[in-house]
């Protein structure tokens, strides 16, 4: 048996014995599933993941078929600042407990296998960007949490991808409230001028690939980017767990 076999062969002995101790669990509600990263079939029959059609720029879902690059109305009416957004599923009730886990229930061991979901509904935007960069946190809010929910996922997409990750380039420079229940005008207000660049001779010149868990109004995913253009990023795209529809799209 070649070095090669041998340690496949190893890998395989290693995941069984671990399995039979901690059993791969359902990433949402924690049910025994067969691999580890799986939803379990009520959970999975409750995500809707997004396939085309949707829209080629904020990645919301269409209603029906349209041309080889279908833009929403809203886009049409009003670019957003980043040049395209990808996102895995849509932010139902569903994914949003799964989202919750991540974000507050200290479900950190989940973030490599959401980074592999992001990784499938993102390869036209994670082949060409050059570096990836989390949305950060205000310290106040990552001392009170422990960790970045964005971060987490950057980094074990950087290395699944095998991409750089600059998971300091961007800085919030002033603490913002909870955007939960804010409208599309009060978010943009809320993080007007908020970020800025930590990094700029990293981000020179680079392609971004912007990394957050929700894609709402889009109003932090633009602040970024302008905040990323200022400092010198040629081109930045973004790429995301959950996107909530605009009513009316």
């Amino acid at each position: 048996m070649g070095i090669t076999a041998a340690l496949s062969t190893l890998r395989a002995a290693s995941r069984m014995a671990v399995d039979a101790v901690l059993p791969p669990r359902c990433l949402s509600c924690g049910t025994v599933v067969d691999l580890a990263g799986a939803l379990c079939p009520d959970c999975f029959n409750g995500f809707t993941f997004i396939a085309q059609p949707f829209c080629r720029v904020c990645s919301i879902p269409l209603q029906a078929a349209a041309p080889d690059e279908p833009v929403c109305g809203t886009c049409l009416r009003e670019r957003p600042d980043y040049n395209r957004a990808r996102a895995v599923f849509v932010y139902n009730d569903a994914s949003k407990s799964l989202l919750l886990k991540l974000k507050h229930g200290d479900r950190t061991d989940a973030a490599v296998h959401l980074a592999r979901w992001m990784q499938r509904a993102g390869a036209d935007v994670l082949e060409t960007c050059d570096i990836i960069v989390p949305v950060p946190l205000h310290r106040w809010r990552l001392l009170w949490r422990s960790y970045n929910q964005s971060a987490l996922l950057a980094n074990a997409l950087g290395r699944i991808a095998r991409k750089k990750v600059v998971a300091d380039a961007l800085v919030r420079i002033k603490p913002t409230p909870s955007q939960g229940r804010l409208d599309r005008k009060s978010r943009q207000r809320n993080v007007a001028r908020a970020f800025a660049v930590r990094r700029g001779p990293a981000i020179a010149g680079k392609r971004v690939l912007l990394v957050d868990d929700v894609l709402t109004s889009g109003a932090t995913a633009e602040a970024c980017t302008r905040a990323l253009l200022a400092g010198g990023a040629r081109q930045v795209d973004v790429l995301v767990l959950g996107r909530v529809p605009t009513p009316g799209t």
